[in-house]
């Protein structure tokens, strides 16, 4: 947690950071010729409501279930099972929804599937006389399996079995490829993705003719500040016809519940927004800008079981000076790797620490609280939150709920009824 003061300078370097990013690859970006109506085109020019905030730049980061579309390699940083859908909302009755579920493992690869759907209606149908015969739709479809494993402390390795369907007015084909990434982790804050998509396919046959989904080479960074708040990404990706797009973008957490997002991607800046409604489900919103107007996109995903932390106190309200003079934090935690270090940290209302308790391993069951700060002095009444914070050998972290307990020593208030016969 830190003060509101701490907030604004966050928010200012990450603007700061964003508009280097943006004069850096802006202008690039901006010669790029589109293209558009190629094999998978849809596929891989797709965002959604937290990777549209970040102009597309994920290959680096891919930590949810849908940067396995970006890079398979990221999926192994997860470290709680995961369910996530979107929706995105384009013109003329077209629309990309997508659904994820990823659950980690230890010594096992985590795996991953993810689905993407494109709707797409109101075409006109007509016969040899330009007579008009109704509408049809095209319906595309993208079945992503997903298999990641870190094979030390900085590699990450990851592949995607692909597999897609299209369907166009009385016509549909089915093809098979796959994808290869890889997850370097340079030092605690730099990580280096890279990732080769489609490779020997998914070829489809829609009226006898192959057509095959363009292979395609992404590689890019991510550097992590804010102790982890904050992640700047950059990103070049390269297809055969629309040629090289540079992306970049930022995203920042200014409060535990709270992220914001911008980008610059291919030929269109966005924006993003993400609330955390519970420790474990968030809300994501993303919007660019298009030639036909705005696109907006919609997300939410939630988390459970695979590996935690969490803890409780017990007594929430005691007295320094009274009956219960001290608070029992339970502790309870799960890590990939063998748990490296714990932190038990506790803050008062203007968010600046006031007790600390840690140490390397395992935490213990519990921890005892008297209410007093580092220094041995009785703190004022009022709530404190806490937060337990656990981080693995090969540098995970697993951060808590936030959760508040009290110091109070005055006792109940109120006052003495009189009666007047």
């Amino acid at each position: 947690m830190h003060s509101h003061r701490n907030n604004i300078q966050r928010i200012g370097w990450t603007l700061l950071a964003l508009g280097v990013l943006t004069v850096v690859f802006a202008g690039q970006a901006a010669a790029q010729s589109a293209s558009y109506g190629m094999p998978g085109d849809w596929l891989s020019r797709y965002t959604g409501a937290r990777t549209t905030g970040l102009g597309g730049a994920f290959v680096a980061i891919a930590d949810d279930p849908f940067g396995a579309l970006w890079n398979p390699a990221g999926l192994h940083q997860m470290s709680q099972n995961e369910v996530m859908f979107e929706t995105n909302q384009y013109f003329e009755d077209t629309s990309i929804n997508a659904l994820g579920f990823t659950v980690p493992a230890s010594s096992f690869p985590t795996l991953g599937l993810s689905v993407f759907s494109l709707n797409s209606g109101g075409f006109e149908k007509t016969n040899e006389l330009n007579e008009t015969l109704g509408e049809f739709g095209q319906n595309d479809l993208a079945f992503l399996v997903t298999g990641s494993k870190r094979l030390n402390k900085r590699f990450s390795v990851g592949a995607n079995l692909k597999i897609v369907r299209q369907q166009f007015e009385d016509f549909n084909a089915t093809g098979v490829g796959a994808d290869l990434g890889v997850l370097m982790q340079v030092t605690p804050a730099l990580t280096l993705g890279a990732s080769a998509l489609n490779l020997a396919g998914p070829t489809v046959n829609l009226r006898g003719l192959d057509e095959t989904f363009p292979a395609e080479l992404r590689g890019g960074l991510a550097y992590r500040f804010f102790a982890g708040r904050g992640v700047v990404s950059a990103e070049a990706d390269y297809r055969d016809g629309p040629g090289t797009t540079f992306r970049a973008g930022t995203e920042v957490w200014v409060h535990d519940k709270m992220g914001l997002r911008v980008g610059y991607g291919g030929q269109s800046a966005g924006g993003g927004v993400s609330y955390k409604a519970t420790h474990a489900m968030r809300l994501d919103y993303g919007v660019s800008n298009h030639e036909l107007g705005l696109v907006h996109r919609v997300g939410i995903s939630y988390r459970f079981g695979g590996f935690f932390a969490n803890s409780y106190a017990q007594p929430e309200v005691f007295s320094p000076m009274g009956e219960n003079s001290v608070t029992k934090f339970h502790i309870k935690s799960k890590t990939k790797a063998e748990t490296a270090d714990w932190a038990l940290e506790i803050f008062d209302k203007h968010g600046e620490q006031v007790r600390r308790f840690g140490g390397k391993g395992v935490p213990p069951a519990h921890v005892m609280w008297d209410g007093k700060n580092e220094a041995g002095l009785t703190l004022p009444d009022g709530n404190y939150t806490y937060r337990v914070t656990v981080r693995d050998d090969e540098g995970r972290i697993i951060r808590a709920e936030e959760k508040t307990v009290e110091i109070l020593t005055s006792g109940p208030q109120g006052g003495t009824p009189i009666i007047v016969e």
